[in-house]
């Protein structure tokens, strides 16, 4: 008895020690926001040295903070706000923990943990990194957590207690209940703030005055981990919407999905600019203001998730308070680096020349068209919202524009990515450029033609994704072998288990690329879809597919009630598959769920969704068959195993570049 009285005040002591730990982090913060920039300045190198032990400081305090609202959530402490908002003591543990980050407070404070997570791994992996440049690249990543702390602690409290605790809380939103989204938030905020890093190495470098070839090194790796976290984190989003909406697609260009798409493809714009940048010194103005750019898309993408300024079904609040102070976040940092930007435009006069034929320009080429498509997204995403404040009308865009309008840029990509990446620095020559690329042009050409002769309809759109990924996937395995140099199969063999792993990287993403070009193309094309009144035992043909619904019944699940029902799938015949679709309700949050049921396929998915009973009888049932659904997943993976290839590359780590550095020579990553 005594242990029991004793426990709510345990709890309480540790969710105020997160509340301090929070608080204090805010103050350590700030500390290293002046002190090490103020030390670059004048040479001090003890006010510079306060960055390291600060920036772990602030981790370890975010970090305790961080597990005390995870411990609030997992004891079910309804003494705190959040906790009764976003939780309920029926909830599975998984949805508990996840819970923390299921709500604008608790996603909050998990995206400022990451920003010192962030921070600390450049006081402790950048020990080849300039003492100036190094101080100042932590103060910048201080300023910005600074803001964040504040945003937390004045608008965004997640420790806010109620005097008169419930005996239950309202639980988490349903559609939030769900594996692929447990951990689709805590990747997406790995790559959204592991921008800033790039944008901290660009605003450092813009004080110093210096940017060469040895800052592209370094902005690299920052870049490429968060592009990597960012693919990972939006392909969970799109898995996640096309299993548990029960709407049958993978991407609605809804706002928010926008939101984490526009940093995606600045940043992959970033990664090969920044690679001119390390190996010609050209493009330095450009890269660091895609580097200033991608970040400040994260920031834009917060407002807009968190303003409710648009509306979108991932939306967390609905607070015009918070849009202002995000926006004032936004405007201070994008703002104040767009003006540092302006005034060193001296520092960054590009040294490399090139030909209009050479990898330089493809790299361009590459930059523009991610850029331009990026720039697409960006006003059809806030075209609706420009057009009511300064048109007064009401406007909506939708799939139809994006489709047409940002398709094209994709393809353009897509064909021009082998051909530059066999192209030599400087000067090219195309027919020596393409002779290994050849037997890989006629092969998809073929392999569409034979798509478009096949497929019933009149639809390019397979055959063009066909032609595209042959494409990719034979123009990275030509690379790959033009790389391993000349001599018998045997030598070049083993000359290929050599490479970089950065090239393997390199070959590796832009074949996934093509693999989930293709599943777009594909499912979009060669979908079939069904919609009916279906009676218990009735057989009716979907594609060439035979559905059967048997019956349907009542289950009660940890907390919630399903309608689940009982279909067969037949080829044939014969019975390929069994499923359970199900519409959810759950009492606490009075909110209905659809649960797709799905029988994956390398080739297809069968995908079933229950509707509502009808009033003659029979129920609605909503039947696809989605050719290569999964590529689209799969083509992720693929692009994100290269991410990873490259990151394992010996020539991005600090110490490496460190060691090979000639005497007198900056360190290189």
């Amino acid at each position: 008895m005594a242990f029991a009285r004793g426990a709510p005040i345990i709890r309480c002591m540790i969710v105020e020690m997160g509340h301090f730990a929070l608080i204090l982090a805010f103050v350590v913060a700030i500390v290293q926001a002046v002190v090490p920039l103020v030390g670059a300045q004048k040479g001090w190198r003890g006010w510079m040295a306060v960055a390291e032990p600060a920036a772990t400081a602030q981790f370890l305090l975010t970090g305790a903070a961080f597990a005390a609202l995870t411990y609030a959530f997992v004891v079910s402490d309804f003494s705190l706000r959040l906790v009764v908002l976003n939780s309920h003591t029926d909830k599975p543990m998984l949805y508990k923990v996840t819970g923390v980050w299921g709500n604008h407070e608790g996603s909050l404070l998990l995206w400022v943990w990451i920003l010192t997570l962030f921070g600390a791994c450049a006081a402790w992996f950048g020990g080849g990194l300039p003492p100036g440049l190094r101080a100042r690249v932590l103060a910048v990543q201080s300023a910005v957590a600074v803001a964040f702390f504040a945003f937390i602690l004045f608008t965004s409290n997640p420790f806010l207690r109620l005097e008169v605790p419930p005996m239950n809380g309202q639980d988490l939103n349903p559609l939030l209940q769900d594996p692929g989204l447990a951990f689709h938030p805590p990747f997406l905020y790995l790559g959204y703030v592991g921008l800033s890093m790039s944008f901290s190495f660009a605003v450092a470098a813009l004080i110093e005055g210096r940017v060469d070839a040895a800052w592209g090194r370094w902005v690299r790796p920052w870049t490429l981990a968060a592009w990597l976290f960012l693919t990972i984190g939006i392909a969970l989003g799109s898995w996640w919407a096309y299993y548990e909406l029960g709407w049958g697609g993978f991407w609605f260009w809804d706002p928010v999905e926008n939101a984490s798409f526009m940093p995606w493809l600045i940043a992959a714009a970033l990664l090969h600019s920044a690679i001119v940048v390390e190996k010609r010194e050209a493009l330095k103005a450009w890269t660091i203001l895609l580097a200033i750019l991608a970040f400040g898309f994260s920031l834009i993408g917060a407002f807009i998730v968190r303003s409710g300024i648009l509306t979108s079904v991932h939306a967390f609040a609905n607070d015009p308070e918070r849009g202002v102070y995000l926006l004032a976040i936004t405007a201070i940092f994008m703002g104040g680096a767009l003006v540092l930007y302006a005034a060193r435009a001296g520092a960054m006069e590009a040294k490399g020349i090139f030909a209009t034929l050479s990898r330089e320009s493809a790299l361009v080429a590459n930059n523009v068209l991610l850029a331009v498509a990026c720039f697409v997204v960006f006003i059809g995403t806030m075209w609706p919202l420009i057009a009511e404040m300064f048109f007064d009308r009401k406007l909506s865009v939708g799939p139809p524009f994006f489709d047409a309008a940002f398709t094209p840029f994709m393809v353009a990509l897509a064909a021009i990515l082998p051909i530059g990446a066999l192209m030599p620095w400087k000067r090219a020559r195309l027919g020596r450029v393409m002779a290994p690329l050849w037997g890989v042009l006629a092969l998809s050409v073929a392999a569409g033609a034979l798509v478009w002769a096949l497929q019933t309809g009149r639809s390019a759109l397979a055959p063009v994704g066909m032609v595209l990924f042959v494409w990719l996937v034979g123009g990275a395995t030509a690379e790959l072998w033009q790389r391993a140099g000349r001599g018998g199969a045997g030598a070049k063999l083993r000359r290929l288990m050599r490479l970089p792993r950065a090239d393997w990287g390199k070959a590796v993403a832009h074949a996934g690329l093509g693999v989930t070009i293709f599943g777009i193309a594909a499912l979009t094309a060669w979908q079939v879809e069904d919609i009916r009144i279906a009676q218990p035992g009735e057989r009716y043909a979907v594609g060439a597919y035979e559905v059967e619904l048997h019956g349907v019944e009542r289950v009660r699940g940890p907390n919630y009630l399903s309608t689940m029902a009982d279909i067969s799938v037949f080829r044939g015949g014969r019975e390929v598959a069994r499923l359970s679709p199900e519409k959810r309700d759950y009492p606490v949050a009075q909110m209905p769920t659809t649960e797709a049921a799905i029988d994956n396929g390398v080739f297809r998915d069968l995908y079933l969704v229950i509707g509502d009973a009808q009033a003659g009888g029979g129920w609605t049932v909503r039947s696809f068959i989605k050719p290569f659904a999964n590529w689209i997943w799969a083509g992720a993976i693929i692009m994100s195993l290269g991410g990873v290839l490259s990151l394992t590359d010996r020539r991005f780590r600090v110490a490496a570049g460190a060691r090979k550095a000639p005497a007198g020579a900056v360190p290189a990553e």
